[in-house]
């Protein structure tokens, strides 16, 4: 019996790093490696020391080496999946000027709605991005940093995105993937490449940015010794271009070129994320349209207020989060951190609709519609970016695959369920932003195109099909009737 080949998939999110050992044959996973992050910031400020990402990652690859009982021999390829947007500024030493903005620092809101008009409106931007700035995108951070804090953008000799500069630790290669550098507002999917004019437009030089690969899952470069000996892993391995945390968790699912086309995914996790892997170009000014990491599309809608913010509306009340009941007449938008869909960067929560017999388990179940709603009602623009029909009852009854912590909790799945009337698939994995980067890593070290790698890996998968229930309308024609008569008044909209 030939001896077990892995491969590690890493997961660098907002709040943690995971590095998932998988065997590269069959997809297995073996054992995760866990390291938690330090957000900083307040009011609208959300940053991070880059620094802390790397000393993530080395701990936890070598926690996850560990569990698994395996050798470092074994490991041959390893690829990064990050959040997406985050900026981070790095002096001519390769090493970082200042914390990186994250994906929910809305301080750049002023910048994005500048650039917007700079270009003739939100259709301009949608014709060579794809995507409209909004202030979590990454050229609205970069405008905002030549702004606020001049002496570090003279100062900034190269511009990465958080995977791009764990990447670049661990190759010694500046190299990003269409997927993520589509989140930058600088990137055109129209033509595959940097965008001069955008990039003259921001005042960045293409010099100071990565170069793009092919597809996520190209081999880039390969481990060097200094990487090597921080993360007790052979020195040579591959290393994936890797991607986005959204791309990789459609890999994972197996969406793409080579598996499935045109199926909504949900994900609940600190923001919600509505999105498909698709060959039609998103064209529509309500979505982000990315590229994927396969050389597919990613059409996608963000939410900045899921998962955190319902636990922290739990917290107020002193409730564990699936005490929840339906909120009857209550509803309640948790955007504690402002929002991005809708565009309200300096919203705040709203509560309305209290009576006299409203109880707390209800107020937390307004909770879960309004952060449900907000991210659900983008999905049929969602399929309409595909190139398909919202009406249509074989579109209307593809199944919505749930993913992220929040597919792991009953109260979520049930919200979900009710206010969108589909039937749902949860995964087996609860890992797959990482599984999708192991898939990568696997592709880097030969293993083909990777989409098809992690379909391969899910013929076998365990998830759980839950059959649709009537929808509930009277929940979702409240909410929207709120949130569409509170937006200006009272949500900063």
């Amino acid at each position: 019996m030939p001896p077990r080949t892995v491969v590690i998939g890493v997961d660098s999110s907002t709040q943690s790093t995971k590095a998932a050992v998988t065997d590269a044959e069959t997809g297995e996973l073996l054992a995760v490696g866990r390291a938690p992050h330090v957000v900083t910031g307040d009011g609208g400020a959300r940053e991070t020391d880059p620094e802390v990402w790397w000393r993530a990652l080395c701990d936890a690859v070598a926690g996850g080496l560990k569990e698994s009982g395996l050798s470092a021999s074994a490991v041959t390829g390893i690829a990064v999946a990050g959040q997406q947007h985050g900026l981070v500024a790095l002096d001519r030493s390769g090493r970082p000027l200042r914390p990186a903005l994250l994906w929910n620092d809305t301080r750049s809101a002023p910048q994005a709605a500048a650039l917007v008009a700079e270009l003739g409106g939100p259709e301009a931007w949608t014709a060579r991005t794809g995507t409209v700035p909004v202030a979590s995108m990454t050229a609205t951070k970069w405008r905002w940093l030549r702004e606020n804090d001049p002496a570090s953008a003279e100062a900034t000799a190269a511009v990465r995105l958080p995977h791009d500069f764990l990447t670049e630790r661990l190759s010694g290669v500046a190299a990003t993937d269409p997927g993520d550098a589509s989140g930058t507002c600088w990137y055109s999917t129209d033509t595959g490449a940097y965008d001069p004019e955008l990039l003259d437009r921001l005042g960045l030089d293409l010099s100071m940015l990565p170069e793009v690969a092919a597809t996520g899952g190209t081999r880039i470069g390969s481990l060097t010794e200094a990487a090597a000996e921080a993360l007790g892993l052979p020195a040579g391995i591959a290393v994936a271009a890797g991607t986005g945390d959204n791309m990789s968790a459609a890999v994972g699912l197996g969406l793409g070129g080579a598996g499935l086309l045109d199926h909504p995914v949900l994900s609940l996790g600190t923001s919600g994320t509505v999105f498909a892997a698709s060959r039609t170009r998103p064209a529509s000014t309500a979505l982000s349209g990315f590229a994927a990491a396969d050389g597919t599309y990613l059409p996608l809608a963000c939410t900045l207020n899921c998962t955190l913010a319902v636990d922290r509306v739990a917290t107020l009340l002193g409730l564990h989060r699936d005490d929840a009941t339906p909120g009857g007449e209550a509803v309640l938008l948790p955007y504690l951190d402002g929002e991005r869909t809708p565009d309200l960067p300096t919203s705040s929560g709203l509560l309305t609709g209290l009576r006299h017999d409203t109880t707390p388990q209800q107020l937390l179940g307004a909770a879960y519609e309004g952060a449900a709603y907000t991210v659900l009602r983008a999905l049929d623009e969602l399929l309409r970016a595909c190139g398909l029909d919202p009406a249509d009852p074989e579109v209307a009854g593809r199944p919505l695959r749930l993913i992220g912590g929040g597919a792991q909790g009953r109260t979520w799945v049930e919200t979900v369920r009710r206010l969108s009337g589909r039937p749902l698939i949860v995964p087996g994995s609860g890992e797959l932003v990482a599984l999708g980067a192991a898939a990568l890593a696997a592709s880097a070290a030969g293993g083909g195109d990777p989409v098809a790698v992690a379909a391969r890996w899910n013929a076998a998968s365990d998830d759980a099909e839950l059959p649709p229930v009537e929808r509930d309308t009277e929940t979702w024609e409240r909410v929207g009737s709120v949130l569409d008569r509170a937006s200006e008044p009272l949500l900063g909209g």
